[in-house]
C-alpha cells in the first residue's frame, strides 16, 4: 500500500501489512493492530524505503503479524528535515495502530534514536526501538548525537551491529546501550550485513513484536 505522509514536506512510504489485513474480504479483528515505522540510509548515499535491510526487516514484520510503514525523506534538509520526517511517520502510524514501534539502519538507526527521543512531545513515547548497524550521531550538535540521546528514550530498545562494520561510527551508541542496560546484539558482519540479512531482521523482528505484545504465531 502506497502512502503520502501529510506535511509540508514530500515523504512517501510503503505500509507493509500482515498478509490477512491485506487480503480482500479478511474477517473483521484479522487486522494488525501494531505497526512499525522504518527509516531508511542515508537519502544522498542511496538510501531509500527499497533498501533490502528495510524489506527485509519489513517481511519479517509482516510474516509476525505486525504491520511496516518504510518512508522515503523528503528533499534533503542537513538532517533536520529527515528527523522531523521519521516524527511525522510515527504520527501517522499513530492514527491507525494501537502500538507503534521504530525501527532504523545506518543513517536511519541515528534518525530513530533521534525521533524517539523526541516523539514523547507528540503524543508520548514509542513502543519499542530498534537499530540496525547505527551511526552515532548525524553531524555535529548534541542535537544530532544518538548516544546522547539514547537516555531519552522511554521504551525497551535493541541496538544490533556488525563487529566487522567500519562504515558507520557505532562504538559510542554500543557503549551507551550497555551502559543503559539496553539489548545488544554483535553480528559477525560488515555495515552491509551480507548474506545474512534474512537471520539479522529475524532478530529485529522478534523484538519489536514481543515488545509491542504481539504473541507469537
Amino acid at each position: 500500500m502506497e502512502v503520502v505522509v501529510p506535511g509540508p514536506r514530500d515523504v512517501r512510504a510503503t505500509l507493509d501489512r500482515p498478509t490477512a489485513a491485506g487480503e480482500a474480504g479478511a474477517e473483521p479483528g484479522t487486522e494488525a493492530t501494531t505497526a512499525v515505522v522504518a527509516c531508511p540510509p542515508h537519502p544522498r548515499m542511496g538510501g531509500t524505503r527499497s533498501d533490502g535491510r528495510l524489506r527485509a526487516v519489513g517481511d519479517a514484520l509482516t510474516d509476525r503479524g505486525v504491520a511496516c510503514l518504510r518512508f522515503d525523506y523528503g528533499p534533503w534538509d542537513e538532517r533536520r528535515g529527515e528527523r522531523a520526517d521519521a516524527r511525522r511517520a510515527v504520527a501517522w502510524t499513530r492514527e491507525r495502530y494501537d502500538r507503534v514501534g521504530l525501527f532504523g539502519y545506518s543513517f536511519g538507526g541515528c534518525v530513530a534514536v533521534l525521533a524517539a527521543a523526541a516523539v514523547a512531545d507528540d503524543g508520548g513515547p514509542v513502543a519499542a526501538l530498534s537499530t540496525l548497524a547505527a551511526a552515532s550521531r548525524v553531524g555535529d550538535g548534541r542535537d544530532r548525537d544518538a548516544a546522547a540521546a539514547l537516555g531519552r528514550v522511554d521504551c525497551p530498545v535493541q541496538v544490533v551491529f556488525g563487529e566487522r562494520d567500519d562504515t558507520a561510527d557505532w562504538a559510542p551508541l554500543v557503549e551507551r546501550a550497555r551502559t543503559l542496560g539496553c539489548e545488544t546484539v554483535a553480528v559477525g558482519a560488515d555495515h552491509h550485513f551480507v548474506g545474512q540479512r534474512e537471520r539479522v531482521a529475524d532478530r529485529v523482528g522478534e523484538f519489536l513484536r514481543d515488545r509491542l505484545g504481539v504473541p507469537p504465531s
